[in-house]
C-alpha cells in the first residue's frame, strides 16, 4: 500500500488511528498487539505471499535473540556468540538468496560458460529494512542492550508500517521503550495536525516534485543514452539527483508524520543532505539510519579507525563498497558504493592535510565539489548498467553527438523537453538548497507546547486545511498514476 494513494489516506489511515487509541483505553499491550496486526496486513496489501517469510524471519530472530541473552546474562559467552553466529547466518541467506541469488548465477554463467539460467526470484519488498533492524538486534542482545523481550513489541519493532517498507533502519533501544509508554497511547488533535503537516510536507515533495522531475529521467538513462548533447546528459543527472533527494525526503516526512500521529517519534533518517559541506557530511545527512547501521556494525568491528590511517581507509573502502551492494544485485551499485569510498577516504585525507581549518572559501568549495561528486556517482546509481552509466558520463564531458547529428537527433520535442527540465531543475535546487527542510521548520520529537497550541480552535482550521490540501495532492497522483517511491526497490 502507497502512502501517497487514496486507500491509505482515506480508508488505512483512519482505521489504524481508531482502532489503536479506543483499544489504549483498555489496553496498552492490546492497542499493540493491533497496531502489529495493522502493520501485517499494510504488508500483505503489496503482497500477501512473503507474509510467511516476514513471520519466520520475525519468530527466528526473536527467539535467537532471547537465546543469545539468556546465555549472554547466565555468563555463557561462547554458547551466546554461537548463537549469534546462526542468526547472523540465517539473516544473511535470506537476504542473499532473496536479492543476489539470480545475480550470482548470472555471473558465474558469464565467467565460467556453464549452463546457469536465473530462476527469476521475485524480491520481497522491505526485505533490506527488516533484515537489517534485525540483525542490529541480535548483535546488540550479544552485547547485553536489550532489555525488553515482550514478543508483541518486537513483532511490532520490525513490522511497523510507516518504517517498513523503506525504512528508517530502527534501534530497538528508541522504538521498543515507545510503544509501552502510557503518554504514547493518548489521541491529541495537536499531535494528529504536527503529524499530518510532516505528511503533507512529504506528500508535496512526491507528487509535485519527485514526480513532475522524474519525467526527464528516463529519456536519457533508458531511450537515448547513447546520442545525447552535453546539456542533455547533464540535465538528465541533475534530474534523477533531484528526483531521489524529493523521492527519498518526501517518504522519509510522511514516515515521520504518521508515526508521530501514533505518538512514536522514528529517527531523523534526512536531512538535507544537498547542503553538506563534504562527503562525511553528505553521510551525516543522506540515510542518516544506514550510515549509522554501516558505522556501528561494520566500520566499527572491521576495526575502524584504531590501526592507522591504511586500515582505516581500507575499512572505509570496505563498508561503502558493502553498503552500495546492500542497494541492489547490479555492478552499478558496487561502483557507486566504491566512489562513495575513494571520495570518503579524499575527504579524511584533506581534512588531516588542513589540519581542522575551514574557511569561507573552503566550505564553498567543498560544497561545489560535493554536490558535483554526489551526482557523477548518481549516475552509475540510475543507471541499468555500466554501459549505460559510461554513455551518460561520456555526453556529461561533451556530448556524443557529431555536429552532422545534432539537427536529426534534437528535434523540436527534445528540445522542449529540455528547456521545461531546466526550469524544473531550478525550482528544485533553489527548494533543496536555500528552504529549510521540514524538521527545521516543526522541530523533532514530540512538540507538546506546539501540541497545546494546536488543540484548539486553530488547530482544527488547520486540521482541515491539511486535509483538504492532502485531497488535492492525492488526486493529482491519481490522475498521473500512482508511482512508487525510489527506495521500494532497495
Amino acid at each position: 500500500m502507497l502512502f501517497n494513494s487514496f486507500a491509505f489516506f482515506l480508508i488505512f489511515l483512519p482505521l489504524a488511528l481508531l482502532g489503536y487509541f479506543v483499544l489504549s483505553k483498555y489496553s496498552l499491550r492490546v492497542s499493540i498487539i493491533f497496531l502489529l496486526l495493522a502493520s501485517l496486513a499494510f504488508y500483505c496489501y503489496w503482497d500477501i505471499r512473503f507474509l510467511p517469510l516476514l513471520a519466520l524471519s520475525i519468530c527466528v530472530n526473536f527467539a535467537v535473540g532471547r537465546g543469545i541473552s539468556l546465555r549472554y546474562e547466565r555468563g555463557h559467552r561462547r554458547s551466546a556468540k554461537a548463537w549469534l553466529v546462526a542468526g547472523l547466518v540465517f539473516n544473511l541467506s535470506l537476504l542473499i538468496f532473496f536479492k543476489y541469488f539470480d545475480f550470482l548465477i548470472e555471473n558465474i554463467a558469464a565467467l565460467t560458460g556453464a549452463p546457469l539460467v536465473p530462476i527469476g526470484i521475485v524480491l520481497p519488498i522491505g526485505i533490506s529494512f527488516f533484515t537489517f533492524t534485525q540483525i542490529a538486534y541480535l548483535v546488540d542482545c550479544y552485547a547485553g542492550k536489550v532489555k525488553d523481550y515482550q514478543p508483541e513489541s518486537y513483532g511490532l519493532f520490525v513490522t511497523y508500517f510507516p518504517h517498513l517498507i523503506a525504512g528508517p533502519i530502527l534501534h530497538h533501544k528508541d522504538m521498543m521503550p515507545q510503544f509501552s509508554q502510557p503518554e504514547s497511547h493518548v489521541l491529541r488533535r495537536g499531535r494528529i495536525v504536527v503529524g499530518l503537516t510532516f505528511f503533507t510536507i512529504g506528500l508535496f515533495k512526491k507528487v509535485i516534485l519527485a514526480d513532475g522531475v522524474a519525467r526527464y529521467v528516463a529519456p536519457v538513462f533508458d531511450a537515448h543514452h547513447q546520442h545525447l548533447s552535453m546539456l542533455e546528459a547533464w540535465a538528465g543527472a541533475l534530474a534523477y539527483t533531484f528526483q531521489l533527494y524529493f523521492d527519498f525526503s518526501a517518504y522519509s516526512d510522511m514516515a515521520y508524520g504518521l508515526s508521530y500521529m501514533f505518538g512514536i517519534v522514528l529517527p531523523i533518517n534526512f536531512n538535507s543532505p544537498y547542503k553538506a559541506a563534504s562527503i562525511i557530511d553528505f553521510w551525516r545527512r543522506w540515510h542518516i539510519t544506514l550510515s549509522t547501521f554501516l558505522r556501528d556494525y561494520l566500520y566499527i568491528p572491521l576495526g575502524g579507525n584504531r590501526q592507522g590511517a591504511f586500515q582505516r581507509y581500507r575499512n572505509l573502502f570496505v563498508t561503502m563498497l558493502l553498503g552500495g551492494l546492500w542497494h541492489g544485485a547490479n555492478w552499478t551499485f558496487l561502483v557507486w558504493g566504491m566512489l562513495h569510498g575513494l571520495y570518503l577516504i579524499i575527504n579524511h585525507a584533506l581534512r588531516h592535510v588542513l589540519g581542522g581549518r575551514s574557511s569561507l572559501p573552503i566550505r564553498v568549495a567543498g560544497s561545489v565539489a560535493t554536490f558535483l561528486a554526489v551526482v557523477l556517482a548518481w549516475v552509475f546509481f540510475r543507471a541499468s548498467s555500466i554501459d549505460v552509466a559510461l554513455d551518460v558520463l561520456q555526453a556529461m564531458a561533451g556530448g556524443t553527438l557529431t555536429p552532422s547529428m545534432q539537427g536529426a537527433m534534437l528535434g523540436s520535442d527534445r528540445i522542449m523537453a529540455l528547456q521545461s527540465c531546466l526550469w524544473w531543475l531550478l525550482a528544485c535546487a533553489a527548494i533543496a538548497f536555500c528552504m529549510p527542510n521540514a524538521y527545521d521548520l516543526l522541530g523533532r520529537g514530540l512538540l507538546r507546547v506546539r501540541e497545546q497550541r494546536l488543540s484548539g480552535q486553530g488547530g482544527n482550521i488547520a486540521l482541515g486545511a491539511l486535509f483538504v490540501l492532502c485531497m488535492l495532492l492525492l488526486a493529482i497522483s491519481e490522475t498521473r498514476g500512482i508511482s512508487e517511491f525510489l527506495y521500494f526497490n532497495f
